[in-house]
């Protein structure tokens, strides 16, 4: 069975108890103490945060020296093969436990089509969900595929660049349409609760592959200072206007080619607006650009005293059977790198549609993907340290 994080730190705690001798009285000073390494303080963008979203963010930057978590997108909701079905998870079909990191879209809960029959109905399930999530101890993270609010199309729609200069006009219609999609997006998260009653701490992450022309908020239909407004805008209007105090705030620039450290900074709302740095990274088989943007993001996480993960990564109907040993374990391997997350596996009737990025049962990348599973450097739901409880030698303001 694999070794859990859990199992681990009660070993090294009583290692010491079976072999020390030493009288309470003894004055000598125990080797090793000056290789201790110091506690580190860390600082959130919300100094409100509650304990739970402060005790998450110090286990985010912890785990990078242990490993990393795998996630994968949508995996509680639906699979290949099934959709809603009770406890369902393509990872735990395949390798008898769910991922550690439960990544979803919340924009049908904030936009104009949450009110919709179909949304209605996915949205009650994404709700039960991620309080099944927490409750398992998982993580969770989140995106906003919004639409457009300015022209009624969806969040690809890049056609009018007024959009953000729109919204920040205050005396403008669409800037009171996008309150109200946040005063809904506020709500879900003040509403959001565990079995324990508190709070679900979220990574928030809007306004994904800013770096990338294809949405409303990307680099073809912004400038730079209206992209950095927008940014800080919803920060301030979440946490000081609604009083939001469960988010852990995630930029995720789109990396799909080999970038320099400078480059994780493009458009950057400021280090006081930014809480962890993940990046979308659809490589291919590439490890050498994989590889090279890891070691970037890891110089980030360095230089900003920030955790960092990969957000979103795969390959689109991959067939390798050594796909999870290869090109994910082996790239991540001695990187201070929280989690990675694969990209969906969409619920499909018709074997000609190829949309999954992850193992599901009868993948085969099965066996090697239970092979990266056993390792003692990836982390899945069981393997999991308590994530809400405040992590050693880490303080967060």
């Amino acid at each position: 069975m694999k070794k859990s994080y859990k199992s681990l730190a009660l070993l090294f705690a009583v290692i010491p108890m079976l072999f020390c001798c030493c009288s309470k009285d003894d004055t000598t000073p125990e080797k090793g103490n000056e290789d201790k390494e110091e506690t580190v303080t860390l600082t959130m963008v919300d100094p409100n945060a509650t304990a739970e979203t402060k005790a998450l963010y110090s286990n985010l930057w912890a785990i990078q020296k242990s490993g990393f978590m795998f996630g994968h997108h949508d995996d509680l909701m639906y699979g290949r093969y099934w959709y809603g079905e009770e406890g369902g998870s393509d990872t735990k079909a395949v390798c008898g436990d769910y991922p550690a990191v439960y990544s979803l879209d919340l924009a049908q809960m904030m936009d104009d089509r949450y009110s919709t029959e179909s949304a209605m109905a996915e949205n009650s399930l994404k709700f039960k969900l991620m309080k099944q999530a927490y409750d398992r101890g998982m993580v969770i993270i989140c995106c906003i595929h919004i639409n457009n609010p300015l022209t009624g199309e969806d969040s690809w729609d890049n056609s009018d660049n007024t959009v953000v200069s729109s919204i920040l006009d205050e005396t403008s219609d669409t800037h009171k349409k996008y309150v109200q999609w946040l005063n809904r997006l506020a709500d879900v998260f003040q509403n959001l609760k565990g079995s324990d009653g508190k709070l679900i701490p979220i990574i928030f992450r809007p306004y994904h592959e800013h770096t990338q022309t294809w949405s409303w908020w990307g680099s073809s239909c912004t400038t730079k200072e209206e992209f950095i407004s927008l940014w800080q805008f919803t920060v301030k209007y979440l946490r000081d206007t609604k009083g939001v105090h469960n988010l852990i705030y995630a930029i995720s620039p789109q990396m799909d080619s080999s970038k320099t450290e400078e480059d994780f900074y493009f458009r950057w709302p400021g280090d006081d607006f930014v809480d962890f740095v993940g990046m979308d990274c659809y490589q291919g088989i590439n490890n050498t650009v994989f590889v090279n943007n890891l070691k970037m993001i890891t110089k980030v996480s360095e230089n900003k005293k920030k955790p960092v993960g990969v957000t979103e990564t795969g390959v689109e109907g991959f067939k390798a059977t050594d796909y999870w040993t290869v090109n994910i374990h082996a790239p991540l391997t001695g990187r201070r790198v929280s989690l990675v997350v694969t990209w969906r596996n969409k619920y499909v009737s018709d074997e000609s549609d190829k949309h999954y990025f992850s193992v599901y049962p009868g993948h085969p990348s099965e066996k090697d993907f239970v092979k990266m599973y056993k390792m003692d450097n990836t982390f899945f739901c069981n393997d999991l340290p308590q994530m809400y409880k405040m992590a050693d030698g880490v303080t967060v303001k």
